[in-house]
């Protein structure tokens, strides 16, 4: 099995999109490899076929982007969820994509709760593929049609009581109170960036468009 490996041939040319490529197939990572590098605004910068190996490879070289598969390769068949919830909560600022065989309407709400910006199934075509990585990086959500289909339906479906991490609802609690992402930051002595993180996360769960929209939906449920 091919471990992880980092590419240091060229030097990345700017504005370039580092990727990482998180998947326990080696001929799958060499495909994406294939397509990635010819892109004038991407570059292949490491890949890993276990967790492990994701989160040796995503320290050392630091990508913008990691296309994350669920299945790796000796874990369980969502071992890839736990990947995405330990990369994007130590990397706030990093977009993963998941890139899966995996179809399940559970399964995509349960990824962008871990943090993902985009869930893709395999059998997208270039060009879907190329769109929703650009996309990912420049901070929107992106998903197929039949994922953006299950992010619908789990929308109309949406549980009365969404989980909200123990620290989600500090931020939310000052969230209420106007205050904006720095200012959050220094009551709870974390980073700007982290409270921009909790923010987006807790605008996920209540499916609110902005921060006033998230302290309305968050008031109806009785959660602040």
């Amino acid at each position: 099995m091919k471990g992880a490996t980092d590419a240091a041939v060229q030097p990345q040319q700017r504005g370039e999109l580092r990727i990482v490529l998180v998947d326990d197939h080696p001929v799958v990572r060499q495909g994406l490899r294939f397509i990635l590098d010819r892109e004038h605004d991407m570059s292949v910068v490491g890949e890993a076929s276990s967790a492990a190996e994701a989160r040796a490879v995503v320290e050392r070289s630091r990508p913008d982007i990691v296309l994350l598969d669920l299945k790796l390769s000796t874990g369980s068949e969502t071992e890839g969820l736990d990947v995405c919830t330990e990369l994007t909560t130590r990397f706030p600022e990093l977009g993963v994509l998941v890139l899966t065989t995996f179809l399940d309407d559970a399964l995509v709400v349960e990824a962008i709760h871990r943090g993902a910006r985009g869930y893709v199934i395999k059998d997208v075509d270039t060009s879907g593929l190329l769109s929703s990585i650009r996309a990912v990086a420049r901070d929107e959500s992106a998903f197929d049609s039949r994922s953006a289909s299950a992010m619908v339906r789990s929308i109309r479906t949406v549980p009365a009581d969404p989980p909200l991490t123990e620290r989600e609802r500090g931020v939310l609690e000052l969230l209420a109170h106007g205050l904006s992402n720095k200012d959050i930051g220094g009551r709870l002595f974390i980073s700007e960036t982290t409270a921009k993180f909790h923010v987006r996360n807790i605008m996920r769960k209540l499916d609110a468009s902005s921060r006033t929209e998230a302290v309305f939906e968050a008031s109806k449920l009785g959660l602040i």
